[in-house]
């Protein structure tokens, strides 16, 4: 998932460049967030992929430990019966089930923690194409102010417009686009210390609530 993740960061950083550099800034944020949503739902697909088959292995693995101990229930009881030669055939298999049984408990380790990671990485990119998505709104909203500033100017102002004064409007314009677009890389960044954040007061509730019912149940022993 590192992988991905870095592929992801050089994305993210093509786009600041991108924006940097463009006249439309909103058609390049819709392209990105095309994109990002393009790599949404192919995510999705794999987190239900990946879901399934972490299931099928924790199947496998219990399965696999059920039948370890029925076998050595039997070889003990073909024991106690006296049947030596039977208790040693279900004590063969019961090593060949528990060596499976350990196959699949580490099939299950690592699909489960890529699943973990498969689930942050959708995590982020989510909170990305929000707060992408929240920042193309906010343009929309100053560019169409603008306009509209311009047209009351325009309709309002007297005769001889000063043009000094309506390039100086622009180059503010294009300044606070500018600004804005640069952000992006910090509104990310600010994003992912609040969820780890965020994560750490979780952490302490748990704590906190596991500590409360320890001493409940001292307090009814």
């Amino acid at each position: 998932m590192s992988v991905m993740k870095r592929v992801r960061d050089m994305t993210v950083a093509s786009l600041n460049d991108r924006l940097e550099k463009s006249e439309d800034p909103v058609r390049v944020i819709d392209q990105f967030l095309w994109s990002t949503h393009q790599e949404i739902t192919q995510s999705e697909g794999l987190h239900r992929q990946y879901a399934a088959h972490t299931d099928n292995l924790h199947r496998q693995w219990k399965d696999a430990e059920q039948w370890m101990v029925k076998r050595e229930q039997q070889a003990l009881t073909a024991l106690k019966a006296g049947e030596e030669n039977v208790a040693k055939i279900a004590l063969q298999d019961k090593v060949i089930h528990e060596e499976r049984s350990e196959r699949y408990r580490q099939l299950y380790e690592q699909s489960k923690s890529e699943l973990t990671d498969l689930e942050q990485l959708l995590q982020e990119l989510r909170n990305e194409y929000r707060a992408v998505y929240d920042r193309r709104q906010f343009y929309v909203a100053r560019m169409e102010s603008l306009r509209l500033q311009q047209r009351l100017n325009a309709r309002y102002s007297p005769g001889n417009a000063d043009t000094s004064q309506m390039f100086r409007k622009i180059d503010d314009r294009l300044t606070d686009i500018e600004l804005e677009t640069r952000s992006l890389r910090d509104l990310r960044r600010m994003g992912q210390e609040t969820l780890l954040q965020a994560g750490e007061v979780v952490k302490s509730t748990i704590e906190r609530e596991l500590e409360q019912l320890k001493r409940k149940l001292q307090q009814g022993g």
